[in-house]
């Protein structure tokens, strides 16, 4: 009745899993959510002032689909600065959030047939824009014996002359994992070899810790930056969620096709949206320093209380805001440890195989919450795993 291309397509975990943490707290029952990976911070003042004033001011039009101008140069700008790159305007496209980021430049350079490599377990929506787009995913499982970086190995065997597209997170969602530096140059050695493009997922980018500014990016290595797309936006480093504010960076020659994708779907991004980015660019940066620093802190603390529970182990996530422990040991489904997690314990978790098949045998919890939640939350989970065990 549909059309191959809608077939595949199943609703992202969360939300599921949100609705039925909805449905059990109307019937009167208390749950605590570590299920949602947004930050829990709202959006500084400074941002949402400059979006009201940009309303009342009428920037309430149409915008070039590419974006503002100004704003394109300030992403340029920011971005290039991070990531030790010379980036111009006219290879920032800005989009309704970070997903068409990672759509357009999948229907733009992937035909059907091409094969297109990902992580497994990994972000549900790379697996969903392959299919849309007729390629062959091939998933790559992610290392916990090498802090959940690409395994290399099975990497090097799966590329080849059919390797249209190679997706990269990282630090990645869901195991918190940051690709180092020496695996970055070795995919990229590969993928220069095969003429294979790259899209680097960095949406969580400046979320990493112990000291770290910045997950290295793929684009910043020798001959990359011409066959990268970058994905990133405002929802993770400034607590933008439902502004819906992202951009591709890509090559001049990709970011008008991306434009044009862009005309014709969204036709252009809320323009009093982009105002309130152009703030957080330009604007006071302590706010992103004060919640990072947060995060770490949480994270700390969660990775603890996670490796005091017998049977359950988890590696310290070094970006991002989760935390992915491995629960193999009790030979029980992600899945039906995430329902009765729910159902018995009144914690909302995410199933590893929410992420892919790579996902089997773990758990994803969210630390985007407070302090005293994650010590609740983590009270329960410790009792429901002792429980098991007894």
């Amino acid at each position: 009745m549909f059309a191959d291309r809608v077939n595949h397509l199943e609703a992202e975990g969360a939300y599921a899993v949100l609705a039925r943490a909805q449905e059990l707290e109307r019937q009167g029952c208390e749950i605590l959510h570590l299920e949602l990976g947004q930050p829990d911070f709202p959006t500084p003042e400074n941002i949402k002032a400059k979006g009201i004033q940009a309303i009342r001011e009428n920037r309430t039009h149409y915008t070039n689909p590419s974006g503002i101008q100004h704003f394109r140069e300030l992403i340029a700008e920011a971005a290039g600065r991070q990531r030790g790159l010379n980036l111009s305007p006219d290879m920032v496209v800005v989009g309704p959030g970070s997903k068409p980021g990672l759509f357009f430049p999948t229907m733009a350079l992937v035909q059907p047939g091409d094969e297109v490599i990902y992580p497994d377990p990994g972000f549900p929506t790379y697996s969903a824009m392959i299919g849309a787009a007729g390629g062959v995913g091939v998933p790559i499982p992610l290392s916990e014996e090498n802090q959940f970086s690409f395994d290399l190995n099975i990497f090097d065997r799966k590329i080849s002359d059919k390797t249209k597209l190679i997706i990269l997170n990282s630090p990645a969602n869901p195991t918190g994992g940051v690709i180092p530096l020496d695996d970055l140059k070795h995919i990229a050695e590969k993928a220069q070899r095969y003429g294979a493009w790259v899209l680097a997922d960095e949406i969580y980018s400046r979320l990493v810790y112990d000291g770290l500014e910045t997950a290295p990016s793929i684009a910043s290595i020798d001959g990359m930056l011409e066959r990268t797309v970058i994905a990133d936006g405002f929802s993770k480093t400034f607590a933008m969620p439902g502004w819906r504010l992202g951009y591709s960076i890509a090559p001049a020659k990709l970011a008008e096709r991306l434009a044009l994708l862009v005309t014709h779907s969204v036709g252009s991004t809320a323009e009093f949206t982009q105002y309130a980015g152009m703030e957080g660019i330009t604007g006071p940066q302590d706010f992103v320093g004060s919640m990072i620093a947060e995060y770490q802190r949480r994270r700390d603390r969660m990775v603890e209380l996670v490796n005091a529970i017998p049977g359950v182990h988890a590696q310290t996530p070094q970006g991002a805001f989760y935390v992915f422990p491995n629960i193999k040991s009790f030979g029980i489904s992600s899945k039906e440890i995430q329902r009765r997690l729910l159902e018995e314990a009144g914690v909302a978790v995410l199933a590893g195989t929410d992420f892919g098949a790579g996902g089997s045998g773990y758990i994803r919890l969210a630390y985007a919450t407070s302090m005293e939640i994650i010590e609740r939350a983590m009270e329960k989970i410790d009792r429901f795993f002792r429980a098991l065990s007894s």
